[in-house]
């Protein structure tokens, strides 16, 4: 199960690419979990990355407003789940869906990805505006 991958240790590794049913009904499964020290904010974060290729651009393509209700999906039970057994606090939990694997902090013009950031708060995640 994707929880028991996460809950290992939330380390920087590959997680298991596992599809993920969402609201929209789109294709998603994860494939990445970074967590983050931020000290200059005196914050730890955690980016869950999830391959998206409906939103890849063309006629096709979920806009992001079609996707939002994945992404707080995405984070409520997939990210707080694996947060909550790895027994791990984040000040800030990302969800970003990916019409392509890119490596964190590069830029590829031809791919599409989406993210939002939320504040974990017991059992949901708020929307934390940027």
């Amino acid at each position: 199960m994707i929880l028991r991958a996460l809950s290992l240790s939330l380390l920087a590794i590959p997680a298991v690419a596992q599809d993920v049913a969402v609201p929209s009904g789109q294709p998603v499964s994860l494939f990445e979990v970074i967590p983050e020290e931020r000290p200059e904010m005196g914050e730890t974060w955690v980016r869950f990355r999830f391959l998206a290729p409906g939103i890849a651009r063309g006629p096709e393509a979920m806009s992001f407003e079609e996707t939002e209700a994945d992404m707080l999906y995405l984070c409520e039970n997939v990210a707080l789940p694996a947060i909550l057994a790895d027994d791990r606090n984040f000040d800030l939990v990302f969800i970003s869906l990916s019409d392509r694997e890119v490596a964190l902090g590069t830029a590829d013009p031809e791919a599409t990805q989406f993210f939002e950031g939320y504040r974990p708060e017991a059992a949901t995640c708020i929307l934390e505006e940027f």
